[in-house]
């Protein structure tokens, strides 16, 4: 089965909701072609090489730059996505062309994108849940927490860049959420990472779903732990990176298949 062709999307609200946090609102009636379960999944932003959203500026037989986002919210009956983008500057244009037109997207722009693509859900049947995300995933996480049930009991920590970072999420009573603050430490010693925040937690009884996206080096850290020290199924943790900090996201995914490789020899 062929993949489905780009689409045509446009602009319809840009909002900064915290201050490394850019919220876009795309439309388009080619999003009625959505599965209604995508919200938590993704689509590539296509790009010209040096940036531009006009992909007839290609040269003949080129294929657009892609960049990677999570779909927050999908409304079908208004043929709209939100997609969030963590705002920072760079002068590296492979690295921060995506970053960059969002931060600049007035409503009307166009945009082309492919997908979507769907990620490994939660096991909903398990007794509790650990989540774990950065500012990257923090859009992918929303999704999930929306899927748990009422009574669902369990853990999310989530890093972000800042105090003011921190967004209101919609979670059961019974998942507690940390927050960690980069870099912040409230001692003479180093602030605790992702992963040591996360090998804190209280291990609870029963069967546990593990959904947990970051950075390279932290992701590799957390399968250690869940995989190997916890002994999680297969069937219940879905674990990635969405970066690795000081490369591109072609640079990015290269790492991943080498490392997806030393795990399968």
């Amino acid at each position: 089965m062929s993949k489905p062709s780009p689409i045509t999307l446009s602009v319809t609200s840009s909002i900064t909701i915290t201050p490394n946090m850019q919220r876009i609102t795309l439309h388009g009636e080619g999003l009625s072609n959505f599965p209604p379960e995508c919200a938590g999944g993704y689509i590539k932003l296509l790009f010209t090489p040096s940036g531009s959203t006009d992909l007839t500026k290609l040269d003949q037989g080129a294929r657009p730059t892609m960049r990677t986002y999570t779909i927050r919210q999908f409304n079908l009956d208004e043929s709209s996505i939100e997609v969030d983008f963590v705002r920072h500057n760079t002068v590296d244009l492979q690295c921060g062309f995506a970053a960059r037109w969002a931060m600049n997207a007035q409503p009307g722009d166009t945009i082309s994108v492919a997908g979507p693509g769907l990620i490994q859900g939660l096991n909903l049947e398990a007794d509790w849940f650990f989540l774990v995300a950065d500012m990257t995933s923090l859009p992918a996480l929303t999704a999930k927490l929306n899927q748990l049930p009422t009574n669902a009991i369990g853990h999310a920590v989530v890093l972000i860049n800042s105090e003011d970072d921190k967004q209101q999420l919609d979670t059961p009573a019974g998942l507690n959420i940390d927050w960690i603050i980069e870099g912040e430490s409230n001692s003479s010693l180093a602030a605790p990472s992702l992963a040591d925040t996360v090998r804190q937690k209280e291990w609870l009884n029963g069967q546990v779903s593990v959904w947990s996206a970051c950075e390279f080096e932290s992701m590799r850290e957390l399968r250690q732990y869940f995989r190997n020290e916890k002994e999680v199924v297969k069937e219940n943790i879905y674990i990635s990176s969405y970066w690795k900090r000081g490369v591109t996201e072609d640079g990015h995914k290269a790492i991943k298949r080498a490392d997806a490789e030393t795990l399968v020899n």
